[in-house]
């Protein structure tokens, strides 16, 4: 029998119990563990019992038995395991929140490397202009977005946002959001979506008056404001140059 636990700074609730049935079969139980849910798989011949006490399992019947590398799991929002015939099926997706959040977060981070990366190296190329005419990024992150904005909402947001008694977003609440994973990955989105249009929109700029703006769309991707002052100081400069020629 191997054991696989999750850290939780959670307190651990009191001693669960899990009953398992007499007749021999296969059998799949949960308890929870302070916030985490325990997914137990086994054979059982008869009847025994089981008590979660620490981070350990102690006093299983001695023909409680695992066979082929079951295991106990810790694991945390683990799908609920409904059991059906001779099988199985999980009640909910096994991906939890915060894989959901780390695919995202890698996903559109990767989804936009492409666009900048045509502006720099190939800004005159036809493929460039055509890609950066297209509202399809645009669409995709922000429906992206939208679904991650869903997954994290929940009836205190609002509160946390606007937690002054003006109904303006005071800096101590928004921290407090920030500490859930997936709306952290939802602001990532967001801020991806609004650098690459702001990066579209210096790009644009510089071709219609001829001006430089490679290193302007560089610094959008991580530093957009500094991208924006960037470019305007080159517009002046450029205009300045031309009209000393």
């Amino acid at each position: 029998m191997s054991l696989l636990c999750c850290s939780s700074h959670s307190p651990i609730s009191p001693p669960s119990q899990i009953a398992l049935p007499s007749k021999p079969k296969s059998h799949f139980a949960s308890a929870r563990l302070g916030d985490q849910t325990v997914l137990v798989v086994g054979f059982q011949s008869k009847a025994s019992a089981g008590v979660i006490s620490g981070r350990r399992i102690v006093g299983f019947g001695k023909d409680w038995t695992f066979s082929g590398g079951s295991r106990l799991v810790l694991r945390p929002k683990v799908a609920r395991i409904i059991q059906c015939g001779g099988g199985f099926s999980p009640s909910a997706s096994w991906i939890t929140t915060s894989q959901i959040a780390s695919y995202a977060f890698t996903c559109g981070t990767v989804a936009v490397l492409p666009f900048y990366t045509l502006m720099v190296l190939a800004p005159n190329a036809e493929v460039t202009k055509r890609s950066m005419e297209s509202s399809a990024p645009y669409v995709a992150l922000g429906v992206l977005y939208a679904y991650l904005l869903y997954l994290s909402w929940n009836p205190d947001t609002l509160r946390s946002m606007f937690a002054s008694k003006y109904w303006l977003p005071e800096l101590s609440g928004i921290a407090r959001m920030f500490t859930n994973e997936m709306t952290v990955a939802s602001a990532w989105i967001h801020l991806l979506a609004v650098d690459l249009f702001a990066a579209r929109q210096v790009f644009h700029d510089g071709l219609k008056n001829k001006i430089e703006t490679r290193h302007s769309v560089s610094l959008c991707l991580l530093f957009c404001p500094v991208g924006i002052v960037t470019h305007a100081i080159t517009k002046v400069l450029t205009r300045t140059v031309n009209r000393s020629h």
